[in-house]
């Protein structure tokens, strides 16, 4: 089966089977990390909903929500400012909406985007969302373009090249790149951008995407796959461990088709919007081994060598909406 299918089937059962968040599971997510990672984007939102007139009706969507830490450190941000927006959550997992549950009360789940009303303004975040989306692998070889496929043989699963025939499937500036590159596309994730794109066109917002990856087009194998915090092998032990693929921002602004502000790393996105004021308020009523927690946290989510500069932010603003914070 191409790869695509392999990393949709693996993903869906691994999700729908546990809480794989934080120290206990396989990773560790920014909301996770510090509460600031939430009360911060709760801050932009507000930001950005006000000098829009501060509409009495929206759509406070989140795409793949975890364990619902982020949202509910947003709604504690948003709540300073005064403001309590419905929650509608896009979200598969029961395990996961039960954790959710627990944090968010009074949210509503969605199965897919286009089960939420598209009825009012949308707000949308999605952070480490597309990452879990499949992609399409694509192998130059000497004579053409492969798609890559999860063939089974004595060893078990393992990549394989399909039949030299996908070349018109490559972006055209990458028709030429050397033997043995490879092209990853995801027409999943271009498909929620492009209905994220419509709905901010029909009734204005904002959506925050917040993820590791590039701007494309680029060559490069980025499958990976991670079990108890450690690297895996992401064609071993089917559904018992996390597989992602970079995101490429390009090709979801183009998709979405509405106005885009980055991508900017993680790391000077937060600090424009804030984070080393809001450290250094929580820093003053902290104790001495919390002050450490806290320079700690804010080193990983912004330093150059842990996730400010992998991590990347990227913003799409619907028709007369404002240009967003914390963007160049």
């Amino acid at each position: 089966m191409p790869v695509a299918r392999w990393m949709g089937l693996c993903n869906s059962h691994y999700y729908a089977t546990r809480d794989p968040f934080g120290a206990g599971g396989d990773f560790t997510t920014a909301p996770e990390i510090s509460q600031m990672f939430g009360e911060l984007i709760g801050a932009w939102l507000t930001d950005v909903w006000r000098r829009a007139g501060s509409p009495d009706r929206v759509r406070l969507v989140e795409l793949g929500p975890g364990r619902g830490t982020l949202m509910a450190d947003m709604l504690r941000s948003m709540a300073a400012a005064r403001w309590a927006p419905a929650v509608d959550f896009v979200e598969t997992s029961p395990v996961l909406r039960a954790a959710q549950g627990d944090r968010v009360a009074n949210a509503r789940w969605h199965d897919s985007l286009d089960a939420v009303p598209d009825d009012a303004p949308l707000l949308l975040v999605a952070n480490e969302f597309f990452d879990a989306l499949p992609v399409r692998q694509f192998v130059r070889s000497a004579i053409g373009w492969h798609e890559r496929i999860v063939a089974v043989g004595d060893a078990g699963f393992a990549a394989a090249l399909g039949n030299a025939a996908a070349t018109p499937l490559i972006p055209e500036l990458l028709w030429n790149a050397p033997v043995g590159s490879v092209v990853e596309t995801s027409l999943a994730s271009t498909a929620i951008a492009a209905e994220i794109g419509a709905r901010l066109s029909l009734h204005g917002g904002a959506a925050l995407f917040i993820d590791y990856g590039h701007s494309g087009p680029v060559t490069g194998d980025t499958l990976q796959a991670v079990r108890g915090h450690a690297p895996a092998d992401p064609f071993a032990d089917p559904g018992e461990a996390d597989l992602t693929a970079h995101v490429d921002f390009t090709a979801l602004a183009a998709a979405a088709g509405t106005a885009a502000s980055g991508p900017t790393g993680q790391g000077d996105f937060l600090r424009a919007i804030g984070i080393d004021a809001r450290a250094e308020t929580l820093r003053r009523r902290a104790t001495a081994v919390q002050r450490e927690a806290i320079d700690a946290a804010v080193a990983r989510l912004t330093g150059e060598t842990a996730m400010g500069r992998l991590f990347k932010v990227m913003a799409l603003t619907g028709r007369d909406w404002p240009a967003p914070a914390g963007f160049a």
